[in-house]
């Protein structure tokens, strides 16, 4: 399951910036590099996945809008060769600390979720001590 696709790319960034990132035929051809988007957005996958996979069943039936935003702005992120633009940098690495985020389970998801280990318990325990300070103990103070 992919969490984003070129199409949305376009939508969101625009055609004239992606084949500005993609074009890097020579002499340029002036269009989209298909397969140099897949390979950003294939990346993109697998390190959602990477801070995903602890904490829910994957692959995701569908990606949540959150996944989504989150994808669009880390493959736009790499598909810059050079250096990226201050705004396209520090939305890349807001991304990662949702994504860490998420992966701590700070934020969640809606959708189904890894469940976590149990000890086969179930409710509180508690262990008490046998108090010291007692109406006999405490005599003359009382």
């Amino acid at each position: 399951m992919t969490y984003t696709s070129q199409d949305d790319l376009v939508a969101r960034y625009g055609t004239d910036m992606l084949v500005d990132l993609t074009d890097r035929a020579s002499p340029p051809a002036g269009a989209i590099d298909a397969s140099v988007v897949a390979r950003a957005l294939a990346d993109t996958d697998a390190m959602i996945d990477g801070y995903l996979k602890g904490r829910y069943k994957l692959p995701l039936d569908a990606a949540p809008p959150t996944l989504r935003d989150l994808a669009e702005v880390i493959a736009i992120y790499k598909l810059h060769r050079d250096t990226a633009a201050d705004k396209i940098r520090q939305d890349y690495q807001d991304a990662l600390k949702t994504l860490t985020l998420i992966s701590n389970g700070t934020i969640r998801l809606d959708v189904a979720g890894v469940e976590p280990a149990s000890s086969g318990a179930s409710g509180v325990r508690t262990t008490d001590r046998q108090r010291p300070l007692t109406e006999k103990t405490m005599k003359g103070y009382i």
